[in-house]
C-alpha cells in the first residue's frame, strides 16, 4: 500500500482506528487496503500479509491488541499512531514516546491505548515489566523499535513495516 503524503497516513490509522472500535477486526485490514488516497493500492505482498493477519486477528479479542511498528525515524509511525488514536475517538493530543519512553492514552469507548519507544533503550530494564503489564492489560500497545522486547511481544502481534520510497511516498506492508 502506498501512502503519498501527512495526510493519507493520518487517514489510514484513523480508518484502522474506527475499525477496532467497531469490533470489525475481521474486515480492518481488508477495509485498510482500500484506496482512501491519491494512490493506495494493493500489492502482492500486503494481500499475502493480510490475509495472515487477518487469521490472527479473528483469533484474538479487541482487548490485548499489541500493533509492532517498524520503520527508520521519520518514516510516520507517530502519524500513524495520531491517526489510530483518532479512530479510537481520543481527542488529547499524541506525541512521540522517544524520550518518555511509553505514554498511554484513555480510549472513550473503555480501556487504554499505550505508546512505547524502545529506540534509545538497548536494554529495556524496568520497562520490561511495564510493557508485559500493558500487554495483559491495556486494549491496544503499540511497540516501537521493538528488538530489546522482542522475546515478550506475542507472536499474534500485528507489524506494520513503513518503508520510504524513492518519490518521498511511503509503502506500508502489513
Amino acid at each position: 500500500m502506498k501512502i503519498s503524503s501527512e495526510q493519507e497516513m493520518l487517514q489510514f490509522g484513523e480508518k484502522f482506528g474506527k475499525n477496532i472500535v467497531d469490533s470489525d477486526l475481521e474486515n480492518t485490514f481488508r477495509d485498510i487496503s482500500r484506496p482512501t488516497g491519491s494512490e493506495l493500492a494493493r500489492s502482492p505482498v500486503t494481500t499475502g500479509a493480510t490475509k495472515r493477519v487477518e487469521k490472527g486477528v479473528s483469533k484474538s479479542p479487541a482487548r490485548n491488541m499489541v500493533i509492532e511498528l517498524i520503520g527508520d525515524v521519520g518514516a510516520g509511525k507517530t502519524t500513524f499512531v495520531r491517526g489510530l488514536a483518532q479512530g479510537l475517538g481520543i481527542k488529547e493530543p499524541i506525541t512521540s514516546p522517544s524520550f518518555t519512553i511509553s505514554k498511554s492514552y484513555a480510549i472513550p469507548s473503555g480501556g487504554t491505548l499505550t505508546h512505547y519507544d524502545f529506540y534509545r533503550l538497548s536494554d529495556p530494564g524496568l520497562m520490561l515489566d511495564d510493557l508485559q503489564e500493558s500487554i495483559n492489560n491495556d486494549k491496544i500497545v503499540i511497540v516501537e523499535w521493538a528488538d530489546s522486547v522482542a522475546n515478550i511481544l506475542p507472536e499474534n502481534r500485528i507489524i506494520i513495516r513503513i518503508n520510504y520510497n524513492d518519490d518521498g511516498s511511503r509503502e506500508i506492508i502489513l
